[in-house]
């Protein structure tokens, strides 16, 4: 597989990058942070932990309730397949690797490749609904109470984020509706990549909105799942949002952010990170989260929060992601 292939290009890219960051967060104060460190209180540490799994849980679950095929797959493994592709995400460009592993899991559960890539779609769907309905509510949150005064340039890429964001879920509903217009919006796009001459693969793009159309029409012939596929979404987001809370709780803060606060912030933070074009948001994410948060937490107890919540939310499903998918190859074989 290509991502396969490239797993070890983007690591050593991941690693680069981080050690970087690690040393610009750690050079100045590195032993008043270490000394933080040291004296947290590891029970909410444990909470923080448990809300990122629950997160990939909930996840997992809407993904198992659009298979709707038990027989198949069972919850579990539905779950274990959300907690791998979080691994192939993280080591993947604009989280690109996800959905080809998800459909490759599919397979090998003797799920028919167009199934797979259907429901992997679907996923997509109503996450994407579900980022937009949370970005909507952190930009509205944001615009009556003034949270970001400090960060007029990445307000304003948030901002643009969100109307991306939004476009996409528009397009997305445009195509439901009619299999012409699907193919006229996919004739639209391959005309504008070839004016920018972008090397373009029509059939392949022609694909893609097929599947797109074919996927919410099941989406539509199946009484409540777009309700219950964007509700199970939303909540998994909001479980991740909250992580922040916790750690600053666990350096015994707990004045500092309230918990709308924390996830209006968090949501700001993730449509930045989307914008990094290297594994796990790297760099850009970082800076992202200590130019909000840093609104509310200051100086070392901010660099420890960083520090906290990188390795929570994202290397702690980086390993814990790997460990599942060597388990699963190993019960392959």
């Amino acid at each position: 597989m290509k991502i396969l292939d490239n797993l070890k290009k983007n690591t050593i890219l991941l690693l680069s990058i981080t050690l970087i960051v690690l040393y610009i967060i750690l050079k100045d104060d590195f032993y008043d942070i270490i000394n933080i460190l040291q004296n947290l209180d590891i029970k909410f540490i444990l909470l923080a932990i448990l809300f990122f799994f629950l997160s990939v849980a909930i996840k997992g679950y809407a993904n198992y309730k659009i298979i709707n095929d038990k027989e198949k797959i069972s919850l579990k493994e539905a779950i274990k397949h959300n907690l791998i592709t979080q691994f192939f995400n993280g080591i993947t460009p604009f989280s690109t690797g996800g959905q080809p592993m998800e459909i490759y899991m599919l397979t090998e559960h003797n799920i028919s490749v167009s199934k797979a890539t259907n429901q992997t779609i679907q996923s997509f769907i109503f996450y994407q609904i579900a980022l937009v309905i949370c970005g909507a509510l952190a930009v509205i949150y944001n615009f009556i109470f003034h949270l970001f005064p400090k960060v007029t340039i990445l307000r304003h890429l948030v901002q643009l984020g969100f109307i991306i964001n939004i476009a996409v879920v528009i397009v997305l509903i445009i195509i439901s509706y009619s299999k012409g217009i699907t193919k006229k919006i996919g004739n639209i796009i391959i005309k504008i990549l070839k004016k920018l001459r972008i090397k373009t693969d029509e059939k392949k793009i022609e694909k893609v909105f097929d599947e797109y159309y074919e996927g919410f029409q099941e989406i539509k012939s199946r009484r409540g799942l777009f309700p219950m596929g964007i509700i199970l979404n939303i909540a998994s987001l909001l479980c991740l949002y909250i992580v922040p809370l916790f750690i600053l709780y666990s350096m015994r803060d707990f004045m500092s952010i309230s918990a709308v606060e924390t996830v209006t912030a968090s949501a700001y933070v993730y449509i930045i990170g989307a914008f990094v074009p290297v594994p796990g948001a790297s760099g850009g994410i970082e800076y992202g989260f200590t130019q909000i948060f840093g609104n509310f937490i200051y100086s070392n107890k901010l660099s420890a929060t960083l520090l906290l919540w990188r390795f929570i939310t994202y290397f702690v499903g980086m390993i814990t992601g790997a460990i599942a998918f060597n388990a699963e190859k190993k019960e392959k074989k």
